[in-house]
This record gives structure tokens, sequence and C-alpha cells, in this order.
């Protein structure tokens, strides 16, 4: 705990020195991903035309092609890791993340009914994801409410269901469509980060500025909820009201993400776990979740870009990939745990 006037703030060293070393990584990761690619460029000369020196050339490359993806694979990282972290925190179980509960195909079903049904341009697509993320989120929380408490296994259980409803929507509607809005869906919905420009990072910022920032305000209640909702209102916490702030803003977090590189698989899931294991803090631990959402991302789209020289891999598809292999050990070890 440290003292600053009237002010205190606790701090773990073991954290402190995680997220620096996250922040590294992915500094590190981020020049990579500028410097690469078909048109290489040393890190010197990157790091320039960041400044805005070097030739037109170079300063074109990075600043409207590069940067731009790389800012949203941040911001989608950053956003989706703490919400990853609130629904684990929440239903109390390391399945519980938007992608399972399904937050991220409520958000999917939006954005592609605007896309099929309305032929919306990109801003309608991402105030349609916006729309379905929030009005499922909305309904799967009412449907597990019992007795004005929320129960997480009904949570996680009304969410598989609802998202098996939504995907049998989704897949609906892309048969409906024409040849030219089903092809746009359904690169959508892997996942991608191809046409990611300024215009996409810049709301995405924005709605990452305004909503997580508040939800790190709450990371203190939400840790002393985790010891269960009788010790929280002992300590004068309003467990329900909190608990509903959190989850609107991790829907946000969410639907924002969403809509500017479609749904992202298994970064929610994955960071909060990978984070906990790297502090070995308790808690929820949002910034650390952040961070590792940040990077994973990042990573994830590095990987894509070069792993075949011939295509490109979506970010979606690279995630899923990672994401997969660590749920399976996941599963297996709490199958092991269980014996």
């Amino acid at each position: 705990m440290l003292g600053l006037g009237s002010v205190a703030v606790r701090f773990r060293p073991r954290g402190l020195v995680v997220c620096a070393v996250l922040l590294l990584l992915i500094v590190a990761v981020g020049l990579c991903t500028l410097a690469t690619g078909d048109y290489a460029i040393p890190v010197p000369d990157v790091a320039r035309a960041l400044l805005g020196g070097g030739d037109a050339a170079t300063r074109f490359v990075v600043d409207s092609l590069r940067a731009p993806r790389l800012v949203v694979a941040l911001l989608v990282g950053a956003a989706l890791g703490p919400a990853g972290a609130v629904f684990q925190s929440i239903t109390r179980n390391p399945l519980g993340s938007p992608d399972i509960i399904g937050f991220g195909a409520g958000a999917s079903c939006g954005a592609v009914a605007v896309l099929v049904l309305f032929h919306g341009g990109p801003g309608a697509v991402s105030a349609g994801a916006t729309a379905g993320g929030l009005g499922t989120a909305a309904a799967v929380y009412l449907m597990a409410l019992r007795r004005r408490a929320l129960s997480s296994l009904l949570l996680i259980l009304v969410g598989i269901g609802v998202t098996g409803m939504l995907t049998a929507f989704n897949e609906w509607l892309l048969t409906r469509a024409s040849l030219n809005d089903a092809e746009t869906a359904q690169r959508w919905l892997t996942g991608s980060l191809s046409s990611a420009s300024w215009g996409t990072a810049v709301p995405l910022g924005i709605g990452v500025a305004v909503l997580l920032p508040v939800l790190l305000l709450l990371g203190r209640r939400l840790d002393l909820m985790e010891m269960g909702d009788d010790c929280a209102r002992a300590l004068g916490i309003p467990a329900e009201r909190v608990r509903l702030a959190a989850v609107v803003l991790a829907v946000g977090l969410v639907a924002f993400a969403t809509a500017a590189a479609g749904p992202v698989a298994f970064v929610a899931l994955a960071s909060t776990q990978v984070a906990r294991r790297l502090t070995r803090t308790p808690g929820v631990g949002l910034t650390a979740a952040a961070l590792t959402g940040a990077l994973l991302t990042t990573l994830s789209d590095l990987a894509g870009q070069h792993a075949f020289p011939s295509a490109q891999l979506p970010v979606g598809v690279a995630t899923a990939c990672l994401g997969g292999g660590y749920l399976g050990l996941l599963l297996l070890r709490q199958g092991r745990a269980a014996r």
C-alpha cells in the first residue's frame, strides 16, 4: 500500500512487473508489425515515420496502411480482455466469457442483419453490432435472474442456448443474401482486420477510452465481490448494482470490438486466465487482462499475416487456433482436478 497524502494506492510488485513486461512485448510486436510485410521497413525508419519524418512512401505504408490495423488490433484486445475478466468473475467460471455466453453472437447477428437486410455501410454495421450485443446481453441477463439475484450457472446455460439460436439465425440470413452480401458478411464473421482504417480505429478508440476507465474504477469492488455477495454487502458494496454496471460496461466493450473487427474468438476467454497465471494474484485483474488481450490479438494478427506466404489468415482464425488449444488444455486440467 502506497500513501500519497489522502490517497492510498494498493499495488502488488509482481503484478506491476508482469504489466511492464507485457507492455514492452506489445511495443516489440507492434514495431515488428509496422516493419514487416511485402514492403519491409527498418525499425529506425518506422520510428521516423511515426514522428512525421522519412520519405513519403514509408510514411504512407506506416501511417495509412499498417498503423491503423495495429491500433485496431490493440484496442480490440484491450477491450475483450477486461470484458472476459468481468464475465468470468461474475460467473465464477473460467468458461464464462462473452464468446460462450452469447454476447459476441448477438453483436454478430446485429451486424449481419444490417449487412444482409439493409445493405448498410461500415457505420450502420457498427451500430447494428452494438445494438445486437446490448440487446442480447439484456435478454440473457433478465432470463438469468432469479428473485432479483443473478444465477451464474443459469447465465452460462442461457447464454449457450442463445448463442446456438443466434448462430442459426445468422446462417439463415446468409442463405437469403446475395452473393456479394454473403461474401462480405462471411468475411466479417471470421474476425478480420484487413479493412481496418483510421475511420474504424477512431470510434473504437472513443468507446474504449470512455468505457474501460470506468470499468477499471469498479475493479476493486469486483475483487471484493469475489468473496460473495454477503461479504460485499457487509462491506457496504451494492453487489447487484455493481454487477449490473460491470456487465453493461463489459458488453459495451465487446460490442465496440466486434463492430470494428468482427467476432475475434477466444481472446476474452484466454486473456483473463493467462493474466492470472502470470500475475499470481487474486481478484479480477482488469489491467493485466487488457494488456494480455492486446498482446494476444496483435501477436495473432502478426502470425496470421506471415504464417503462409501465399495468403493471410484473418485474425479471428489465428486467435481461434491459439484459443482452441488453450481451451482444450483448460478442460483437461479441470477434468483432472475433478478426479
